[in-house]
């Protein structure tokens, strides 16, 4: 039986409304499985924490450079909420003990457990911020995500794929990349993603994985491909 009054205790938050908190641990798959449970999956709460989380770091990385161009704050602040970091962040608090998953998925600690740990860091960002409001939500992140700050800068970790290509696009070109999901397959538990990167109207490239930032982190590498843009 999960406890996750155990979870509140160990962040120093206590949710008026229990159900919002576990709902944002809620995987889809549990759903699919538990059909007769009263609990929703956490999809929605994800929709808003992604962005009460990007507010929080954009308004953080644009008082902390402020000599920064605005190219060099979007690849910082994208680094910053990539999966990676984000679930590394997510482990660390021990997020991993109280997600409600199908027990296929509780057996995968691959990729696909990386994806999901970041997107229930950001549901329970969405449902913190509708019990606690934005004050609580600002304090959490400053405690648990904005800490890798330093390191992303000191080793340069924004230089991935997609930051590149977003920074490039707009020193060359004065657009910002949009990605478009063109197909997925398989069961919910083995998704298979296909993804555009356009400029404008135009397709540049595409790219495949078993996310979509996964896809997206491919098209992008295969957009600097096509563009020569690799430094």
């Amino acid at each position: 039986m999960i406890k996750f009054s155990d979870f509140e205790k160990k962040i120093k938050v206590f949710f008026k409304d229990k159900d919002l908190l576990k709902q944002s641990f809620t995987h889809r798959s549990y759903i699919n499985e538990n059909p007769k449970t009263s609990l929703s999956h956490n999809e929605r709460l994800e929709f808003l924490g992604d962005a009460v989380l990007e507010l929080i770091v954009t308004d953080f990385l644009y008082k902390k450079y402020p000599h920064h161009t605005e190219g060099k704050l979007t690849t910082l602040r994208s680094a910053l909420v990539n999966a990676v970091i984000i679930s590394e962040v997510a482990s660390k608090i021990g997020m991993n003990d109280y997600l409600l998953l199908s027990k296929g998925e509780a057996k995968d600690f691959g990729k696909a457990r990386q994806y999901i740990l970041a997107n229930t860091y950001e549901a329970f960002i969405g449902a913190m911020y509708l019990d606690q409001g934005y004050c609580v939500v600002d304090k959490f992140v400053t405690d648990t995500l904005l800490p890798k700050t330093e390191e992303i800068v000191n080793k340069k970790l924004w230089r991935d794929a997609k930051s590149l290509a977003q920074e490039k696009a707009q020193e060359f070109v004065s657009v910002t990349p949009l990605y478009k999901v063109l197909n997925q397959s398989g069961p919910d538990h083995d998704k298979r993603f296909t993804v555009g990167i356009y400029f404008g109207m135009d397709l540049i490239a595409e790219g495949k994985g078993q996310s979509k930032q996964e896809a997206e982190q491919n098209a992008a590498l295969n957009a600097l491909k096509v563009k020569n843009w690799f430094d």
